[in-house]
């Protein structure tokens, strides 16, 4: 086989020696990296001195500004900041420390994550935290008088009205608001009705049913 020509060339006035197809293929890759190089680190130069904060965070939701807000929960105002789609259940749960309020399904279809706001039922987990700014709260902690059970809590615990217990505390706001109602008529009907939106996998409707019926004696 042929050998490669050797052709002299200079460096800092020193002549060398090199195969031409080896030199020019070493140089070539060393030049191409070398610019890659500077090329790079020149445009994320260029691109971190432009670029406005604002730009990369608004691609980054942990960057999202958070919001003040307020929420008064079972008769104390808790000033906090959240993220704008931060969930009232994951707020009460994880930042608040109230864990009676479960998360179910999700979805709003379980009822276990079930609390009152400003006197109403609503799903938590449906509803963002920022939208109940100064609303008024009341999880299942808040539901007993003075450290006493309340009387639907007594009820459901004299009636076993519960089984494994998760969806227990969404069954026992929902079950306080319903007997409370005026706008619901004190019937089993009715009550079934306005309970349907809370689902037991135990099967333990009858009872839950029956503690209803002793609380509302007492309320």
């Amino acid at each position: 086989m042929a050998q490669d020509k050797l052709k002299p060339y200079q460096k800092n006035g020193e002549v060398f020696k090199s195969s031409t197809a080896s030199r020019s293929r070493r140089n070539f890759l060393k030049g191409v990296g070398i610019s890659g190089v500077a090329v790079a680190a020149s445009g994320c130069a260029a691109r971190s001195a432009s670029a406005p904060e604002s730009a990369i965070e608004e691609n980054d939701p942990e960057a999202l500004s958070k919001v003040a807000i307020t929420l008064k929960v079972n008769g104390e105002a808790r000033k906090m900041k959240v993220q704008p789609n931060a969930v009232l259940l994951d707020v009460l749960r994880d930042d608040l420390q109230l864990t009676g309020t479960k998360k179910g399904c999700d979805h709003g279809q379980c009822g276990a994550c079930n609390l009152h706001v400003n006197g109403k039922v609503i799903n938590s987990c449906l509803s963002l935290a920022v939208m109940h700014d100064g609303d008024d709260i009341t999880t299942i902690e808040g539901l007993s008088e003075n450290g006493e059970m309340s009387a639907v809590q007594k009820a459901f615990h004299e009636n076993d009205a519960f089984q494994c217990g998760y969806c227990t505390s969404g069954q026992m706001m929902t079950a306080d608001y319903v007997i409370r109602s005026d706008d619901i008529p004190a019937s089993p009907e009715a009550w079934r009705e306005a309970m349907s939106g809370n689902i037991c996998r135990c099967g333990a409707y009858k009872n839950i049913l029956s503690a209803m019926q002793q609380a509302s004696k007492h309320v």
